[in-house]
Formats: structure tokens, sequence, C-alpha cells
């Protein structure tokens, strides 16, 4: 385990489980070899107490136009966390609240089953009458009736008698057993049963799964297709639920164009709006993706006015002016106070977050560069997302692994790399970055694509040495 870094937002501990990346499912925790290594598992480490602020030189010109701040990812991560809102439960039909958390303590009006019922196809019968039954010396029963599943008149059955069913069927008064077919000689007016069966033999009582007044599905159960049919078959056609967080994606920059246009000469097509809906549905959440912002300030701040009261996180990537606050942040500090600060990580040092409109909503403002933003989308955003959903899990599990080469990481800051983790056929895991070992080689649009995974370097290490551990968190879709 891990240490829980959220400084109590999220109530738990972090786990380090090894992960079977095929499947997505948690394997037997095992040491971690060293694997493949070339020279020493060496990993160049610092006094932390000695930590130097993020370098001057490392600040943009538009850094020198906002407040200057400096907050480590944990700072930064609560304060997300302590703004996430908790949106009130609402009520679905239960098909809609698939992947959502009950809200309510949802008891049982009914019985199920609701009446006796044959388990399998056979022959119902009183257990009495099969007393002393074997292959070799069979009880006769006179067959007096038939029933298949589903709508039947009442019957009833008295001694030496039985009734052949189907499974699923109601049950005769007076039989308290099914003689599987298998176990008779299949007679039609007559049967010979071959096995004495104990009362309730292959029966379904009434109220056997559950009964009235029991609980079919408790508060906070994830709801799944189990959880669906059991609220099918309790007779609740909606449920409350905590609903999924509306998340409104803005993208800001003069060279961004939409991307049905070919891109001139600085332009970019604007990628983030894509993947960070993306992204902000696999987390969990209902994604606006409301494009390109205005260049217009008035457009501009109607657009964020509209966003404030339709979401629950106002989410905007982009690249701001150097020379002063551009429109964006203009446009933010008309309608509530954000705080612009460099957060101590790499990509995408230079963040923002504040609370706008009338209910407070958190806005929070990411870098423009596709990778940094969907890093630090998964940094920051994905465990408000999940907090908001009420899910007890924030953080995506990691892995020790294997570094396959040196990794280089600037020093006070907490640097993620995109890469690919494989399991090693000797055991544990090794990884290897998409982009290279150094920072600013991990930007190309392709070599995210192809990553399955982050690997965190800390603050106070600088170099990994091949052959050296490092954490990885593994990036399962829906994970």
């Amino acid at each position: 385990m891990t240490e829980d870094r959220t400084r109590g937002w999220f109530r738990g501990t972090r786990e380090t489980t090894q992960i079977d990346l095929s499947t997505g499912s948690p394997v037997g925790a095992q040491p971690t070899r060293q694997i493949a290594a070339t020279g020493t598992h060496a990993t160049v480490q610092v006094d932390r107490d000695q930590l130097p602020e993020p370098p001057a030189e490392a600040r943009t010109d538009s850094w020198a136009a906002v407040e200057p701040v400096v907050r480590s990812v944990e700072q930064h991560l609560d304060l997300i966390l302590a703004a996430a809102p908790t949106p009130d439960p609402i009520e679905l039909a239960v098909l809609d609240a698939q992947g959502l958390l009950c809200a309510e303590h949802v008891v049982s009006g009914r019985d199920l089953p609701s009446f006796e019922q044959a388990a399998l196809d056979g022959y119902a019968a009183r257990s009495v009458d099969t007393v002393g039954a074997t292959p070799e010396d069979p009880v006769g029963l006179a067959v007096v009736g038939e029933s298949q599943a589903g709508p039947a008149e009442p019957s009833a059955i008295g001694p030496g008698l039985a009734h052949r069913v189907a499974a699923g069927a109601m049950l005769p008064t007076g039989a308290d057993v099914v003689v599987p077919t298998v176990w008779t000689d299949s007679g039609a007016a007559h049967v010979g049963v071959h096995a004495e069966l104990a009362p309730g033999t292959y029966v379904r009582h009434a109220g056997d799964d559950v009964a009235v007044g029991d609980t079919a599905v408790a508060l906070n159960t994830p709801i799944g297709p189990a959880q669906i049919s059991l609220l099918a078959a309790v007779g609740r056609e909606r449920v409350l639920v905590h609903p999924r967080p509306r998340i409104a994606v803005l993208c800001a920059g003069s060279e961004l164009v939409d991307v049905g246009r070919t891109p001139g000469p600085g332009e970019v097509v604007d990628v983030n709006s894509y993947a960070l809906a993306a992204a902000a549905r696999d987390a969990g959440a209902e994604a606006y993706r409301s494009g390109i912002v205005p260049r217009d300030r008035r457009r501009l701040v109607e657009l964020l006015e509209s966003q404030l009261l339709r979401s629950d996180i106002v989410l905007i990537a982009g690249t701001f002016a150097g020379n002063g606050f551009d429109l964006v942040q203009e446009a933010l500090a008309q309608l509530g106070e954000v705080t612009w600060a460099q957060v101590a990580m790499h990509p995408g040092p230079v963040q923002a977050f504040g609370r706008l409109g009338r209910d407070g909503v958190p806005v929070i403002c990411i870098p423009g560069e596709p990778a940094a933003a969907l890093v630090a989308f998964e940094v920051f955003v994905r465990p408000a997302i999940r907090l908001m959903l009420g899910k007890r899990q924030l953080f995506r599990r990691t892995v020790q692994a294997v570094s396959a080469q040196q990794l280089l990481s600037p020093l006070g800051y907490r640097q993620y790399l995109h890469g690919q983790v494989m399991r090693h056929p000797d055991g544990g895991y090794v990884v290897e970055p998409v982009g290279g070992g150094e920072s600013g080689h991990d930007a190309a649009l392709a070599r995210t694509a192809r990553s399955n995974c982050l690997v965190v370097i800390d603050e106070d290490v600088t170099e990994v040495s091949p052959g050296g551990l490092v954490t990885v968190m593994p990036m399962l879709l829906g994970g």
C-alpha cells in the first residue's frame, strides 16, 4: 500500500496492486524482479527538505502575468477535491442507472419468487410418497396433470399422485418435492420414481430469494446488470441514484481551428475538446464538448455564464497570453476569482483553479498541449469526477515496474511520462517511455496514443538508471 496523499479528502488508501494489463484484473502481489538490467539499478535522489523552488527559467512569460503561486501536486489536488460539489440524487429509469451508485435503500414489496415453483423439469410429488424408492425398486405414482411455466390455474395432488412440471412452473398444492425427470422412467400416465427425496428438494419456495421487507439493493451499491435485474424483479421501474457529474469542456487558443477545417500556417486542429470530453466520459461524467471559445469578450462571458449554469465543473484547456491577461483570463476574472499557479509537475506546470458564478462552480484551467492536458486531467480532474460519483477508489491503482532505459526528470517537479508497460516472462513488469526518457519528448499525439500507462517520477528523483524501479499507473479504459 502506498501512502494516501489527499490530506483526508480520500478516505482509504492508495493501493499498489499488481495488475494484469491484458485483462485489467488484479493478480497476486509478488516481489518484482530486477529484469534485464544493464548497469546498476540506481535512482538519483535528493533530500526533499532541500528541494528548490521551480527555477525562474522554467516560468513562461505568461507566468509573470499571473499570481506567483507555487503548489505541490497534492496541494492543487486538495483544492479541487475540496471544491468538488456533491450533486443531488436524481431518479432514473433502472436501465439508465447502470454504472451509477444507488442513492436509496431499496426494500422489496413482494416475495421472490412470488409462488412455489419447480426448480427444474420433472414431477411434482409428495416427499412421503418417495420413501424407499430406488432404481431397483421404484415407487409408482399416477400422473394427474401437467404444468408449464406461465399463467396457470391452481391445482392440487393427493397421496400416490404426481404432476408433471417444467422449470419455473407453479407447484400444485400438496407437492413438496420435484423429482428430476432423469430420476424417473419418464412415464406419461404412470411414473416410476427411482430415488427418495427430502422435503423441499428442487423446489423454489415463495420468498426464498427476496422476501417482503428484505433489502433488494442497498444504499451506495454500484448498479450493474445483476442489480438492474433485481430492481426489475421487485417492481422498480425507476431508482434514485447519484448522477453523473456534468462537465463542460472548452478550449482556448488563437491558433485553434475546428476539426472540419484544414489548418493554415500556424494553426492547429482543436483535439483537446474531443480528448478531454472522451476522458471525462470514460471517468463516468456527462461531458459537454463546447469546443473553441469565441474571441469576442462579450460572447465569451455569455458562453462561460451558460456553462456555469448547466455544469458541475468547467474545464478549460488552453494556451494563454504572455503579455498580461488574455481574453480568457479577463473573462474569468470578470466572473470571479481564479488563482493561477505553477504546480510542481511536468508536463504542464502552469494551471489555474477557481469557483465562479452564483453557485461557486469549480473552474479548472489546464495546459493546452494535448499530452499535457490529458496528464492534468488524469491527475486532477478524474479523481474529482469519481469523488462526485460517490466512488470509494478515487485513483487508479499503480504497480512497480523495472525501467528498460534511463529516465531523466527535472529536480523539484513530479514527472509524468507516457509509456508502455508489459509483463515480463520471468515475472514482474517492465516499462519503457514512448517518447524517450527525457522531458520534452512526450508531446507527440501518436506516441501518446501508443502508451498504456503513465510513469510517475517523484520530485526528489532526477534520474532512474536502466533496471531501476519506478511507479507506473496503468491507463485502463474505465478503470
